[in-house]
């Protein structure tokens, strides 16, 4: 047996779930409208299939809570259109890779805003000079 034979059929298992998962909690999300802005970038189940990791974009408090009433019935969605040894237990998690990309992106518009204020500042000063006629920058000689 090569360990690397059994990756592909993961991957496979795991985007299997996410999509499976992914139409579950949009048709429950007509009934709970906690569940209404979740969404579903992937799924990591164990090797052993017992345990599986359900990763959304967002997660607030509220769809949590919802997520969390609503696992069973998830898991039994999974179980019924998912042919598997086993049903994996779902937790659900907020995306590492989401929640970087948004600290990325705020840095980013943090440093557009410097270099904006920086290159804002050196006209302002111009326009002083220009109406006050000094180009000494108002120090005295």
């Amino acid at each position: 047996m090569h360990p690397g034979r059994d990756y592909p059929r993961a991957l496979r298992v795991n985007e299997v779930l996410r999509q499976v998962i992914g139409e579950e909690l949009e048709r429950l999300a007509d009934a709970d409208e906690r569940l209404r802005l979740v969404t579903v970038t992937s799924v990591e189940v164990s090797a052993d299939l017992r345990a599986g990791t359900v990763y959304l974009a967002r997660m607030g408090e509220e769809s949590a809570a919802a997520l969390e009433e609503r696992r069973g019935q998830i898991q039994r969605t999974v179980g019924r259109q998912v042919r598997m040894k086993r049903t994996p237990r779902l937790q659900f998690a907020v995306d590492p890779a989401v929640r970087e990309g948004e600290r990325v992106e705020e840095i980013l518009r943090r440093l557009e805003a410097e270099r904006a204020a920086r290159t804002a500042r050196p006209a302002a000063d111009a326009g002083a000079e220009a109406r006050t006629g000094d180009d000494t920058g108002g120090r005295r000689r």
